[in-house]
């Protein structure tokens, strides 16, 4: 410990500087030199890096996408995509045919597993058809969407300028003995859908995008 009766020496203010001057030194040459056309050189990476769009990137690309599976007319129907499952619990149970959920039933679709980045391993199906017959498939849709465009209907002038797009969403369909995988993306539109309906200025259209019986 220090003896409380002795005075601190300070240095001459001269040596402070040297001293200082020695430590902002040290600190330049550990951290290097970079030059500004090295910080804004451009970047290498893909054109869209993030996770939704406007008309400006088009054509609309994802590099993420929501998740959601539906059965139906099926018996013991399972999917398993990006390590989550979909369908039903056990094997004997059956799914109801679509027209048990009215007229449209995609309305009611929803791809809840969200935000999952492209793309993980293929969807694994298993299921058997209301004849009782038992099916396996690999889905890959990685694949199906390699080239990462967002599948709508909306023409790019009909798009306001500077509106995000976020996540489309993906949907596995089995039925009976096919397999159906759609999207949707929610896309704003200049104009109204349905005339006199505020809320209808975006179109959301669930748009086949691969198809296989089995």
């Amino acid at each position: 410990m220090r003896n409380r009766s002795a005075p601190l020496r300070r240095r001459p203010a001269r040596a402070r500087l040297v001293a200082a001057s020695a430590v902002l030194a040290s600190v330049l040459i550990s951290a290097g030199c970079q030059s500004p056309m090295a910080m804004t050189a451009p970047s290498d990476k893909p054109r869209i890096t993030r996770g939704d769009n406007t008309v400006a990137d088009w054509p609309l690309k994802f590099v993420r996408h929501n998740f959601g599976a539906y059965c139906y007319d099926t018996i013991g129907c399972k999917v398993l995509y990006a390590g989550f499952p979909h369908g039903v619990d056990n094997e004997d149970d059956v799914s109801p045919p679509p027209s048990h959920f009215g007229p449209d039933h995609r309305e009611n679709w929803n791809a809840g597993h969200l935000a999952l980045p492209n793309f993980p391993s293929p969807a694994i199906v298993t299921w058997r058809s209301k004849d009782g017959e038992a099916h396996r498939a690999e889905v890959d849709i990685g694949e199906i969407f390699k080239d990462r465009l967002i599948r709508h209907n909306v023409p790019r002038e009909d798009i306001p300028e500077g509106i995000s797009i976020g996540n489309p969403g993906i949907v596995l369909e089995v039925n009976d003995r096919t397999i159906n995988v759609y999207m949707r993306a929610f896309i704003p539109t200049k104009e109204l859908q349905i005339p006199g309906n505020r809320y209808s200025g975006h179109r959301d259209d669930w748009v086949l995008a691969w198809t296989r019986t089995y």
